[in-house]
């Protein structure tokens, strides 16, 4: 039987940590009753998958992202799944017949001539989203400031376009998910209860060069990462949990303390992860991650509370290609 998954590739996605993330939730989260769970920069939605499906005590879910793109594709898997699965066995079909790399990077322009001109309905506009995903450099998903999407052409042999059963699956999950774009602020007025908030905002680049948090116009800089933990000292004060992925910039560079500073009065992990958006691959590698919480108990030290938590995968052991 199939199970819900990304419907796209995302850079960033949390496949290849669900098992660290798992750990890190509130240690009595299986015993929550009619839990809302939010997550205000949704993304590829691994995690959103993996929580709907593991804790049906998860009975009311929101997500957001401020790419407008992105939670039309949400919006239209939920509500129209077979319509766009019928629209994208087309454009498959019709860049399946193409027999050159020459036709099929013309092909490829020529949709994302159509995309960029931003004037599409739901689910045309989701159609060649998928479509460009699954055909550029990498499944990248980038902007330029006039939010038009530029990455290159891809040059895959054989990219699977249209999978009907994720899309099936993620389209009977996301019933019972609430679909918002904008602010991740907005996202407060809808925490009651038991409620448990996933971040995973863009990520602070570990270098200059190293910066990829382009996938909107609006860039996610220090003052953004700033405001986020005064949100999260909101979310902290009105009595709900959060948990908060974010890069490790100390990892990088001992001597910067950014996070560490910003979430000190908070409880900091540290995860291994591994990341290839480089076009180069040596520069491609195995680095830490730093996972935030705003409570004690665990799932992990619920089980050792006298041991420290250590990451679940040793960096030789990490996949070196993932992007959901």
């Amino acid at each position: 039987m199939a199970k819900a998954k990304p419907f796209i590739k995302w850079v960033g996605g949390k496949t290849q940590l669900i098992e660290q993330l798992d750990a890190q939730l509130p240690a009595d989260f299986d015993n929550w009753d009619n839990v809302t769970y939010i997550e205000p920069f949704v993304g590829g939605g691994a995690m959103l998958f993996y929580m709907l499906q593991q804790y049906p005590n998860i009975r009311h879910a929101v997500i957001n992202d401020v790419n407008p793109d992105l939670i039309i594709c949400y919006r239209t898997v939920r509500d129209r799944p077979e319509e766009l699965i019928a629209s994208l066995m087309d454009i498959q079909n019709e860049y399946d017949a193409l027999q050159t790399e020459e036709k099929r990077k013309a092909f490829f322009l020529a949709v994302r001539d159509r995309y960029n001109e931003k004037n599409l309905d739901a689910l045309e506009n989701t159609t060649k989203f998928f479509f460009l995903n699954r055909t550029c450099f990498n499944g990248l998903y980038r902007v330029n400031k006039k939010g038009l999407f530029n990455v290159p052409f891809g040059k895959y042999t054989n990219p699977q376009i249209c999978d009907p059963a994720t899309i099936r699956k993620d389209s009977e999950l996301l019933q019972r998910v609430e679909i918002m774009t904008g602010d991740f602020e907005k996202t407060f007025g809808y925490a009651q209860g038991n409620t448990l908030f996933y971040f995973d905002p863009p990520y602070r680049p570990l270098s200059d060069t190293s910066s990829f948090n382009d996938y909107a116009k609006e860039a996610f800089n220090d003052d953004a990462q700033i405001r986020l933990k005064e949100y999260c000292d909101r979310v902290n004060e009105a009595g709900f949990h959060f948990m908060l992925s974010n890069s490790d910039c100390k990892g990088k560079n001992e001597e910067d303390n950014f996070f560490d500073v910003l979430y000190g009065a908070y409880h900091i992990e540290r995860v291994w992860a591994s990341r290839s958006i480089n076009s180069n691959p040596s520069k491609r590698g195995k680095l830490t991650e730093i996972l935030v919480h705003n409570y004690e108990a665990t799932k992990a030290n619920a089980h050792y509370p006298e041991m420290k938590m250590e990451p679940m995968y040793a960096a030789e052991d990490l996949p070196a290609y993932a992007f959901y």
